[in-house]
């Protein structure tokens, strides 16, 4: 018997979903399919394709491109505003993680020197 799917209500809870098109996801952040795939050339955002091979972006991707598009409409680059954007994903794992371990009872070890 083949695993069950996830029921298409779940997919709506789903942050990863690729749900949008690339057209409908342009139209939502107000700006063009062409700066979308620039975020792609900088690997900012990887879309999942369709079957088709049509680009799909989810939620998290798209709130992604929304700070990146806020960088570059204040003036900022594409690539400094793509390296901004992994640096404060990056940042926030690394808070979420060492808040996860603290509430586990985890407390960082000193340095010892070397």
């Amino acid at each position: 018997m083949p695993p069950a799917s996830p029921r298409p209500v779940d997919n709506l809870d789903d942050d990863d979903y690729p749900a949008y098109t690339m057209g409908r996801a342009a139209e939502m952040l107000g700006t063009t399919p062409a700066f979308l795939r620039t975020l792609g050339e900088h690997r900012l955002i990887t879309p999942l394709r369709s079957e088709g091979g049509h680009r799909r972006y989810s939620r998290y991707q798209l709130r992604i491109a929304a700070r990146a598009r806020e960088l570059v409409d204040q003036g900022t680059p594409i690539e400094a505003a793509c390296r901004i954007v992994i640096l404060e994903d990056q940042l926030e794992e690394a808070q979420r993680i060492n808040e996860q371990l603290r509430a586990q009872g985890h407390r960082p070890q000193p340095k010892t020197p070397a």
